[in-house]
C-alpha cells in the first residue's frame, strides 16, 4: 500500500494576537499584503481580521507534511513578529469577546454575515482540516458512512478550547458548541451512494441554499472541488506535532477502510443520532470522556476507545510510514498533560490568570520551531 496513494494536505485556522498582550490583533490584511511575496496563496483570510488560514501544498506522504507544517509555521510566525505579532493554535481564544471583533473585507464575507448575522459573527473559532486524496472518488461516500463513526474519537483527541468570553465552559470543545450554529453543520446523515450525495449537493445549488459544495460545513466531507474526504471535526490543536498526529490517524482510517472497500467488507454504519451521543461526551469531557459503543453495547472510556482505534488501523501503518505519529498519540493517551484543552486549564488552575493560559499557547503554538523568534 503505498501512501502516496492516500496524499495529504492540512488547512491551519490561526489566531493572530499581540505578542506583549496576547489580544487578538484585527491585521490580516496588512499581514496578506507583506507576506503575498512569501507566502503566496498558502495564507489567507478568515471571516475575522484576527484570524488566518495557512494551507499546505499536497503532500505525497507523512515525511512531506511535517516538513511542510514546520516550514509554513516558522515563516508564518516570522512573518507575524515582525509586526509585533504572534501566532496561537487553539480552538479558541481564552478571553476574546465576539462582538469586539472585526470582519474581513470583501463581497464574500459581507454576504455571510448578511445571511447569518450574529451567528457569523461569533465564529471567533479555529479548527483543522485534514484532506486525504482518495483512489476512487465513487468510494467517497461509502467510506464517508464509516469514518463518521470516530468523529468523537477524533475530536477528543484534538480538544483545545474549554475557555469562552473569558469563562472556563465546563466543555473541552466549546468551538464545536460553536461551530454547530451554522446550517449544514456537524454529524452528516448516511448517504446511500456518491451520486446520491451528488443529488443532494446539486439540489441545494439549484434551489439557490447554497452557490456551491463549499457552504456543506459539515464535520466530515467529500471536497466539492478536490478527490479527498476532508475531516473537519477537529480543534485547532496545540502543538505541530499533535497536529501531525490526527493528520495520520486520518490518512490510516481512509487507508484500511480503502482496502476492506476493495475486499467488500464494511464496518458498522452508525445513525447520525447515535454519533451525537458520543460527540457530546467528546465535547464535554475530550479523553475523560465515557464512550459508549452503539455496536456492542457496551460503554468503555474514551482511551480505551481511541486505543482500539488505534489498534484496528496498527497493519497499515508501516507501509504509510504513520507509526512515529500514532506512537505519539499512544503516548498521549497515557500522558496526565492531556490535550490541549487539559493543558490550558492546568496552567489556569496554577495561575487564575487567563493572559498566562494565553502566553502559554503562544509558546506551545511555536514548539519545535527553531526560529530566531523563540530563542
Amino acid at each position: 500500500m503505498a501512501a502516496s496513494r492516500f496524499t495529504l494536505g492540512v488547512e491551519e485556522e490561526l489566531q493572530m494576537v499581540d505578542k506583549h498582550t496576547g489580544q487578538l490583533a484585527s491585521r490580516i490584511h496588512t499581514i496578506l499584503e507583506k507576506g503575498a511575496h512569501v507566502l503566496g496563496d498558502q495564507i489567507k483570510e478568515e471571516f475575522l481580521q484576527a484570524m488566518l488560514e495557512v494551507i499546505t501544498d499536497v503532500c505525497p506522504n507523512m515525511v512531506a507534511l511535517r516538513t511542510e507544517l514546520y516550514r509554513l509555521r516558522t515563516m508564518t510566525a516570522e512573518l507575524l513578529d515582525k509586526e509585533e505579532l504572534a501566532l496561537i493554535s487553539a480552538g479558541t481564544h481564552p478571553s476574546a469577546l465576539w462582538w469586539e471583533q472585526v470582519r474581513s473585507q470583501g463581497t464574500r464575507y459581507e454576504q455571510l454575515e448578511e445571511e447569518y448575522q450574529d451567528v457569523s459573527r461569533i465564529m471567533i473559532v479555529c479548527g483543522l482540516h485534514v484532506h486525504v486524496g482518495l483512489e476512487n472518488y465513487e468510494a467517497a461516500i461509502p467510506l464517508m458512512n464509516q469514518l463518521r463513526t470516530w468523529l468523537p474519537h477524533l475530536l477528543a483527541i484534538s480538544t483545545n478550547s474549554p475557555f469562552w468570553s473569558g469563562r472556563n465552559s465546563g466543555l473541552k470543545s466549546y468551538r464545536a458548541i460553536v461551530a454547530k450554529g451554522l446550517p449544514r453543520s456537524g454529524v452528516p446523515d448516511m448517504f446511500n451512494s456518491t451520486s446520491h450525495f451528488h443529488e443532494y449537493t446539486n439540489s441545494l445549488i439549484k434551489t439557490g441554499c447554497i452557490d456551491n459544495g463549499k457552504r456543506i460545513w459539515w464535520d466530515i466531507r467529500p471536497h466539492p472541488f478536490f478527490y479527498t474526504l476532508e475531516f473537519r471535526v477537529c480543534d485547532m490543536p496545540a502543538t505541530i506535532e499533535d497536529e501531525l498526529a490526527i493528520a495520520a490517524l486520518c490518512q490510516a482510517l481512509v487507508a484500511k477502510l480503502t482496502w476492506m472497500y476493495k475486499h467488500n467488507v464494511m464496518t458498522c454504519v452508525l445513525p447520525r443520532h447515535f454519533i451525537e451521543e458520543n460527540k457530546w461526551r467528546a465535547m464535554r469531557y475530550g479523553l475523560d470522556a465515557e464512550f459508549v459503543d452503539f455496536v456492542q453495547n457496551r460503554r468503555l472510556s474514551m482511551r480505551e476507545a481511541i486505543a482500539e482505534l488505534l489498534d484496528f488501523v496498527d497493519d497499515v501503518l508501516d507501509d504509510l510510514n504513520d507509526r512515529r505519529e500514532i506512537n505519539h498519540l499512544r503516548a498521549l493517551l497515557e500522558d496526565s498533560r492531556g490535550t490541549g484543552a487539559d493543558r490550558q486549564l492546568a496552567v489556569y488552575e496554577q495561575s487564575s490568570n487567563l493572559q498566562a493560559v494565553t502566553h502559554f499557547l503562544m509558546q506551545q503554538t511555536l514548539q519545535g520551531i527553531t526560529s530566531s523568534i523563540v530563542r
